[in-house]
């Protein structure tokens, strides 16, 4: 399953080298920062409060748990959190069988942006991990807001081709 993957890994970015792997619980604060780094997130409420460090704790240990999620994190040579990302391996009926491996909560931290850095996340995950999972789809999906990120994701040879739904329980 997902906690197969052969991680570590380096990645080429425009700075070097930095390194993929998996998230532990030492790096929760830096996480938690992470998604309070980005705007819309932000608005959802991650603002990387004390006080909801037991609700990330809680959801962090949920999915590390979980054999069929990874939380990744790219950090640099001086070991600090730079990006992350979520991936969840979906078994499914649809077309005939078909697994796809769903990417959730890209993040690169802003004053690492345009290095590169989640274009080598994305590239990792198409190469390898997708390969290594037998999935024969790689989905995402990016709020509405996120221009600049769809530009990206279709630079990477992402297709925006369906329109998601949501419904707030609570």
């Amino acid at each position: 399953m997902l906690q197969d993957l052969a991680l570590p890994v380096s990645l080429g970015v425009a700075t070097g080298l930095v390194t993929l792997r998996d998230a532990v619980e030492g790096d929760l604060d830096a996480l938690m920062q992470l998604l309070a780094d980005d705007s819309i997130s932000a608005t959802r409420g991650d603002l990387g409060a004390a006080e909801d460090r037991p609700a990330y704790l809680t959801a962090f240990r949920a999915v590390t748990a979980d054999a069929g999620n990874a939380l990744l994190v790219v950090v640099d040579d001086s070991n600090s959190l730079v990006g992350t990302m979520q991936l969840t391996r979906i078994p499914g009926m649809a077309r005939r069988g078909s697994t796809r491996l769903q990417i959730e909560a890209v993040r690169v931290r802003s004053d690492q942006r345009s290095n590169g850095i989640g274009g080598a996340m994305l590239r990792w995950v198409r190469d390898n991990a997708s390969a290594d999972l037998d999935t024969h789809l790689i989905q995402l999906s990016s709020d509405a807001a996120r221009h600049d990120a769809h530009r990206f994701y279709t630079r990477l040879g992402f297709i925006g081709s369906h329109i998601g739904y949501k419904y707030r329980v609570a």
